[in-house]
């Protein structure tokens, strides 16, 4: 089901992303965030569903079907590198900065941060060309409005 995307993906010179596709593979990394500790807790899920369902204005089921989609998607795909590729081509830079907060707004659903979701996202936020302080304000803000 998911060979073609992750085939356009490993080419040296990956095709732009449709919308759809781009949903995909923001939500295979959302779900590859919430896993990179070895748990995936239900508070992450649920929050991966509310962070699709708002960015993309999708239904409940909408988002849950998104979710188990990405969730495979994730299951079958070769790297993180790729992944951030075709987001930072999808997603125009004014914009990255939303996607970091989605990403941290799931490491921190589960009430704890853990070393590997810290390194992950580190990496992620690299890749899609927000710095480390831009990263931290963005996780800032996520903790703010958990309070």
């Amino acid at each position: 089901m998911f060979a073609d995307f992750i085939k356009n993906l490993l080419q040296p010179n990956p095709p732009r992303l449709s919308n759809l596709d781009s949903r995909l593979a923001l939500g295979a990394l959302l779900v590859r965030v919430a896993r990179a500790d070895g748990h995936y807790d239900p508070a992450e899920v649920t929050k991966i569903e509310t962070v699709l369902s708002d960015r993309y204005s999708l239904s409940q089921s909408d988002a849950t079907e998104l979710r188990i989609r990405a969730e495979h998607l994730e299951e079958e795909a070769p790297d993180t590198v790729r992944f951030t590729r075709a987001i930072k081509d999808a997603v125009p830079y004014e914009d990255r900065e939303s996607v970091i907060e989605s990403l941290w707004s799931v490491v921190l659903a589960d009430g704890a941060r853990d070393h590997d979701e810290d390194t992950l996202l580190r990496l992620v936020a690299n890749l899609l060309g927000v710095n480390d302080r831009d990263s931290a304000l963005a996780r800032q803000r996520v903790e703010a409005k958990a309070k």
